[in-house]
């Protein structure tokens, strides 16, 4: 395992597919610890997208403004966990849990790498009913091989245990639910992408 990363830091997430960067941007950290690595991406970070052809196809991000738009969200996830628990906040109160299937995070020496991987599950932070959002996505992925059959399984497979652990209460992730930015955090600078599979520079 490499490095703990301090609180405040910037660090790079980095969506990794065909082996190259498809989505890089910088993210704060909240905390660092054997429960999690949570951080923060914050309004306005700029991201940067991966050139040339991917199997995916470009980004469906790019055809927007390369900064993140909405409002800060805190992103939670476990060592080995095929999703990140992502908290929205509005009005002073937790709006949502937002869980975003992806693959498990690697650390690298600047930050770490992931995937997403399209289904998501919305959990209102009033204690209403959660529901699936983009399951048609995650499907359509699927029908045209964008996954193969073992990872569609294991995607399917994490998102029943999530679901599980909310009908039982289990939610680690509530402990967060009173968390606020720090009063100073200034929005990171752009990332640039890998050269020659070196990290980019904060």
């Amino acid at each position: 395992m490499g490095r703990r990363f301090r609180v405040g830091e910037a660090i790079v997430r980095r969506e990794m597919l065909d082996g190259r960067e498809w989505l890089v941007l910088p993210v704060r950290v909240a905390g660092d610890d054997e429960h999690a690595l949570a951080v923060y991406l914050a309004q306005g970070t700029p991201l940067t997208f991966g050139q040339g052809d991917f199997r995916w196809g470009p980004h469906p991000w790019r055809e927007f403004p390369h900064v993140w738009q909405s409002s800060g969200v805190l992103q939670l996830q476990r060592p080995g966990e095929e999703y990140a628990v992502w908290g929205r906040w509005e009005g002073g109160g937790l709006r949502e849990w937002y869980v975003n299937f992806q693959a498990p995070y690697t650390r690298t020496a600047h930050g770490f790498d992931t995937l997403d991987h399209e289904l998501d599950l919305v959990i209102p932070g009033d204690g209403s009913p959660y529901r699936w959002k983009d399951v048609e996505h995650f499907e359509e992925r699927v029908r045209t091989g964008g996954f193969t059959p073992g990872e569609a399984a294991s995607v399917r497979a994490a998102a029943s245990r999530v679901a599980g652990l909310v009908e039982r209460g289990e939610c680690w992730w509530e402990r967060w639910r009173e968390w606020t930015p720090p009063a100073g955090w200034e929005v990171p600078a752009p990332v640039a992408l890998t050269d020659g599979g070196s990290p980019g520079a904060l």
